[in-house]
């Protein structure tokens, strides 16, 4: 007999963690094999990633171009189109990490930045959380990236960016979300939320 859920109470859908056990513990990742309870009091397992958290930021200079890093993603094997990001150091906040980036990744500096959104990246394996953020009135100067990182500065008008995104160009999650959400603030659709 199937457990069907009829009241919308958000503690009914709740999982209950019975047993974790850590099965990797990388340098940016940790991964748990759990058991927990279900609504139905039935046990289920789940594999979690554990990961520290990390920052986007969609930087759009005064000409109303996006600057975006063209890079090569190894768990796809392919290059990618994206805006500046990366992962949170330990104890840096997220404003602080978003311009560390913009520096490393863009040569992006002193510029206003506003806070876009939050999102989960995969909540069904990872507890991964992203703020993206907005970039404008900036200086640019030369990119400072890791030294195990290897990418290209483009800058794509941002009516061209949404093009790409349309015909499939653009395929990463946050760059979509944060050029999407940038696009309402710079072209004037909500005055009130320009930094």
């Amino acid at each position: 007999m199937d457990f069907i859920i009829k009241e919308e109470n958000e503690e009914s859908l709740r999982e209950y963690k019975v047993s974790s056990k850590k099965v990797f513990d990388g340098k940016v990742l940790k991964l748990y094999f759990d058991r927990v309870r279900l609504p139905n009091n039935s046990t289920a397992t789940r594999e979690k990633v554990s990961h520290p958290g990390a920052v986007a930021v969609v930087p759009v200079n005064s000409k109303n171009e996006v600057l975006l890093v063209k890079q090569f993603r190894y768990p796809l094997d392919k290059v990618l189109i994206e805006i500046p990001a990366g992962k949170l150091d330990k104890n840096e906040s997220p404003i602080e990490c978003a311009r560390r980036e913009l520096e490393e990744e863009a040569g992006v500096f002193n510029g206003k930045i506003k806070h876009l959104i939050t999102i989960y990246t995969s909540p069904g394996f990872s507890d991964e959380k992203m703020d993206i953020y907005l970039s404008t009135e900036f200086q640019e100067k030369e990119n400072n990236p890791d030294k195990d990182e290897f990418l290209y500065i483009l800058k794509v008008p941002l009516s061209d960016c949404i093009k790409m995104i349309e015909n499939g160009k653009i395929k990463d999650a946050k760059t979509v979300i944060g050029i999407m959400c940038a696009k309402e603030i710079i072209l004037g659709k909500d005055k009130n939320l320009y930094p």
